[in-house]
């Protein structure tokens, strides 16, 4: 059974940092694509960043540079590095997994999805 446990959400002021985690579980693919999606109350959920299991890496172009996901492959642990957060980014984040080499930030791409953590910018 997939499992996807986010960690790492919280508050924090305009212009700090947070690194989320996604614990993985029972994703035994050789080959994947995992993500991060986030989702605004009354907003669409959206990519912010992607990875796969050859370590390629896709990011929308108004979160490149801010944005870093990375993934230890030892610890099965995936990692979104958040710098100089906006207000904006305030959202509930997920975590995704698919079994296919493509890193993808489209929602329908992947099949396993976390439960989220909250992350709220404040000004």
């Amino acid at each position: 059974q997939v499992q996807l446990e986010e960690s790492g959400g919280g508050s924090v002021q305009a212009g700090g940092s947070l690194r989320l985690s996604c614990a993985v579980s029972g994703f035994t693919s050789r080959t994947y694509a995992m993500a991060w999606f986030r989702q605004a109350p009354g907003k669409e959920r959206e990519g912010v960043a992607a990875i796969d299991s050859d370590g390629v890496t896709n990011y929308p172009p108004t979160l490149q540079g801010r944005f870093t996901i990375s993934k230890d492959n030892a610890k099965n642990i995936l990692y979104l590095q958040m710098n100089s957060l906006k207000t904006e980014d305030t959202a509930m984040y997920y975590c995704a997994a698919e079994r296919a080499r493509l890193p993808s930030l489209q929602v329908g791409w992947y099949e396993f999805w976390g439960q989220g953590t909250q992350v709220t910018v404040s000004s």
